[in-house]
């Protein structure tokens, strides 16, 4: 995992009363999954709204969610945090990233631009989960 890179995307994205907590809580083995928690079905209040751009219906084609990335600048790897231990904390290219954690049901934050832009799905619930671009 890398601490650093965590830390930008939560400096960046996440509610300033709680980044100090979601820090701490992604540098532990054992209370990563609280952080990741806060990202199910209160990302409204976890997640800062001026920065989220909600991507319209029908939205769950990878490739398409990709081509939306890369016209706003996103390069070919990315950084991925996410329920999916598989995926969670590494360096993945985009298309893998987002083959993952697309339908996967539970949250992930595939951070393409240190900080500045990042492609976040929240819990699904009903339906299909809410997916947006995070945009700084």
């Amino acid at each position: 995992m890398d601490k650093e890179q965590e830390k930008r995307i939560v400096k960046r994205f996440f509610a300033k009363r709680i980044q100090d907590r979601v820090i701490f809580e992604l540098s532990s083995e054992k209370k990563r999954v609280e952080a990741l928690n806060r990202l199910c079905h209160d990302y409204g209040k976890t997640l800062l709204p001026e920065y989220m751009i909600e991507i319209p219906t029908p939205n769950s084609d990878y490739q398409e969610i990709a081509t939306l990335l890369k016209k706003q600048g996103a390069p070919n790897e990315c950084y991925v945090i996410s329920w999916n231990e598989e995926i969670d904390g590494k360096k993945l290219s985009l298309n893998e990233a987002l083959k993952k954690v697309i339908g996967y049901g539970m949250p992930s934050i595939v951070s393409c631009i240190e900080g500045s832009l990042a492609y976040f799905e929240a819990e699904q619930e009903v339906g299909s989960p809410p997916r947006f671009l995070l945009k700084r």
